[in-house]
């Protein structure tokens, strides 16, 4: 899926502490520059360090975003921690030509194999990315990285702005980061 059109509705599942709604924010600011609409907002109570978090992102190329609910058929889920598949249905609402983006070691045909998967797989081994440009295992600008190469929803170099904003002087580890997983992911089953 390459949407550069439209609207485009993105979930992300993560763990509290990894950042998803970090991603989705810098994600909304990279489309907001570009000219895009854009909304980003996270969904959980009194969640924990480590304890599943949900985010999500809206861009529109063409109309602003009226609707703030919670995106229930999203275009694209983009998982940070791949315990997840284990405990949350991660696909669930996922639209028929969506895709998912996978934070693992694995590769596609492993998780399909695995989960069933019907649908489009980026895969990345975000967590190794991020241990080796971060030193820490904070996964959610690699993670922005591979979201940009299985869906284009925005360029890449629109994020190193917002990057530089929300990290300072750890942004370039950060871009780092995002551009190796970028080049880093497989996508599997995507149709352009």
């Amino acid at each position: 899926m390459t949407n550069t059109a439209g609207l485009v509705e993105i979930r992300w599942h993560g763990r509290g502490g990894q950042g998803a709604v970090t991603s989705a924010e810098l994600l909304a600011q990279a489309a907001i520059n570009e000219g895009k609409y854009a909304q980003a907002f996270p969904a959980f109570g009194a969640e924990r360090r480590g304890a599943p978090v949900v985010a999500f992102v809206r861009i529109d190329s063409d109309n602003p975003i009226r609707v703030r609910a919670e995106i229930d058929e999203p275009d694209v889920v983009v998982v940070l921690a791949s315990d997840l598949l284990r405990v949350v249905n991660v696909s669930s609402g996922l639209k028929a030509d969506g895709i998912l983006v996978i934070n693992t070691p694995k590769t596609a045909d492993e998780i399909i194999k695995e989960f069933h998967y019907k649908w489009a797989l980026a895969t990345v081994d975000a967590t190794r990315i991020a241990r080796e440009t971060l030193g820490v295992p904070i996964v959610n600008t690699a993670m922005v990285g591979a979201l940009l190469k299985a869906a284009e929803v925005t360029k890449l170099d629109s994020l190193i702005e917002p990057l530089k904003h929300r990290f300072g002087r750890l942004a370039d580890k950060n871009i780092n980061a995002m551009q190796k997983a970028y080049e880093g992911t497989t996508v599997r089953g995507k149709s352009n």
